[in-house]
């Protein structure tokens, strides 16, 4: 069994993260959704899950979400982490939320709204992939860090738009085809 979960989709800058999980020994004990982890409990589980699990991981930059929208970004992840991760047609996957991403080629394939606090592997795929984009941004932090990215690692905050609107965007980082930014372009 597979389970796969994406990080980033939402986010104004930096990639989305897709991530196919699957089992090869005992899970840890405390896998739930990694958005009710602490950063501390991510961090602890993250080692575990890196030696419990193979991890196929697929990676969308901004470039690629503006130009396809988030529906055909997210299938390009899907299939990404899926080949990342040498998934077989045969195998049954589980995809956290209600939209069949995976390739046609995948017939044993379920959608489960909430699958990374329900299943097990799906919860690993979760914390997987936030612990390593959010290591991602705190690298992009480092180098623009009057953007604050290692405080919301590319989410809309309050503090994000402000930069935004003060410093401008970044081509290779923002997503200028969402909405703040459409906003931005038709002010100017």
């Amino acid at each position: 069994m597979v389970g796969i979960d994406e990080v980033g989709r939402g986010c104004l800058a930096g990639p989305m993260l897709v991530v196919a999980a699957r089992k090869i020994s005992e899970l840890p004990l405390g896998l739930r959704d990694s958005k009710k982890l602490s950063k501390a409990q991510r961090e602890k589980l993250y080692l575990s899950i890196t030696n419990s699990c193979e991890l196929g991981e697929g990676w969308v930059s901004p470039a690629e979400i503006d130009e396809h929208g988030l529906t055909t970004a997210t299938k390009l992840g899907v299939k990404r982490a899926l080949s990342a991760l040498g998934a077989l047609p045969a195998e049954k996957l589980i995809i956290d939320g209600h939209i069949n991403y995976a390739p046609d080629k995948f017939k044993n394939v379920e959608t489960i709204i909430g699958a990374d606090e329900l299943v097990a592997i799906v919860s690993a795929a979760s914390i997987y992939a936030k612990v390593t984009r959010d290591r991602y941004m705190q690298g992009v932090a480092r180098a623009y860090p009057e953007y604050g990215f290692d405080k919301h690692v590319g989410y809309g905050t309050a503090s994000h738009l402000a930069a935004i609107k003060l410093l401008g965007s970044i081509d290779e980082l923002h997503r200028l085809s969402f909405a703040p930014f459409k906003e931005m372009a038709n002010e100017a």
